[in-house]
């Protein structure tokens, strides 16, 4: 064990010293270019540590150069999504106002036809079960509003007034199983009352068995029962059946839609008695 330990140092000093040799002699021996060749070889070995150092340096640089333009390109479109976002609520906010304006162009084109006074209101709320057909106005005591008053919309007939507070009332649809008005059919001036039941349609009752009655015919409200206004329209007859020569079910689609309703006006004028007891003698 111990020659061989002897053996890999000789070795190990005789490679040392044969090292030592050819720098020696590398050093005093020049290149064709007059350089020393020991000074050119440590060049070339240094000069591919540096290339390698600077191509990694570079790699690095490149690299973080296109992170931050990832971050920055990410930054924009966010940016962007943002601002788009903002856009399509505004475009939204624009065309809500632009339903309103046109809402509100044919109340105010329906009010100047009238000779009654009127007065505006926006439909803030509705009831939460079909039993009971209503819904509540931004309009109360306040602004001069009585129980009973009529509510109307372009349209047509909507309901009238039951419940009231300082800043909001409570309109009765038509449509409500407890709702009636006083009506004529237009065309042949026969009269009935309109009853509510509570879903989309309404009943023409109280007809007369001799009256002329058709699909098509439509319906106006008479003004006897002192709240409707004389002459607005309720609604279109849609079927008609007959027991022997009575009317048994007359059936009316109503002129409103009132689910889709969000402006109304709300009659402030009651009728003269003269003109309803000139309805009542028809």
């Amino acid at each position: 064990m111990a020659v061989l330990d002897i053996r890999l140092r000789s070795g190990y000093l005789f490679l040392a010293v044969m090292l030592g040799l050819v720098l020696l002699i590398s050093a005093q021996v020049n290149s064709r270019s007059g350089v020393p060749v020991i000074e050119e070889v440590t060049f070339g070995v240094f000069s591919e540590v540096q290339r390698g150092l600077s191509s990694a340096v570079s790699g690095i640089r490149h690299a973080w150069s296109a992170y931050a333009d990832l971050r920055q390109v990410k930054s924009e479109n966010d940016e962007l999504k943002r601002q788009l976002a903002a856009a399509q609520v505004a475009v939204q906010e624009q065309r809500a106002l632009a339903d309103r304006t046109r809402g509100l162009e044919r109340l105010l084109e329906m009010r100047q036809h009238l000779n009654l006074t009127t007065t505006a209101a926006e439909i803030i709320g509705a009831a939460a079960t079909p039993d009971f057909r209503t819904v509540t106005i931004d309009k109360g005591t306040r602004d001069g509003l009585r129980s009973d008053m009529a509510v109307i919309a372009p349209s047509g007939v909507v309901g009238r007034i039951v419940v009231l507070s300082a800043r909001s009332a409570q309109v009765q649809l038509l449509v409500d199983r407890n709702a009636a008005a006083g009506a004529i059919v237009e065309r042949t001036r026969a009269q009935g009352v309109i009853v509510g039941g509570g879903d989309e349609r309404l009943r023409l009752e109280y007809v007369s068995e001799v009256s002329d009655v058709a699909v098509g015919d439509v319906v106006v409200t008479s003004g006897i029962d002192g709240i409707y206004p004389k002459g607005f329209v309720i609604g279109r007859i849609e079927a008609v059946e007959k027991s022997g020569t009575a009317y048994k079910r007359i059936t009316v689609k109503p002129a409103i839609d009132f689910s889709a309703i969000e402006e109304v006006l709300v009659v402030m004028t009651p009728r003269p008695p003269r003109e309803a007891a000139e309805g009542v003698s028809e």
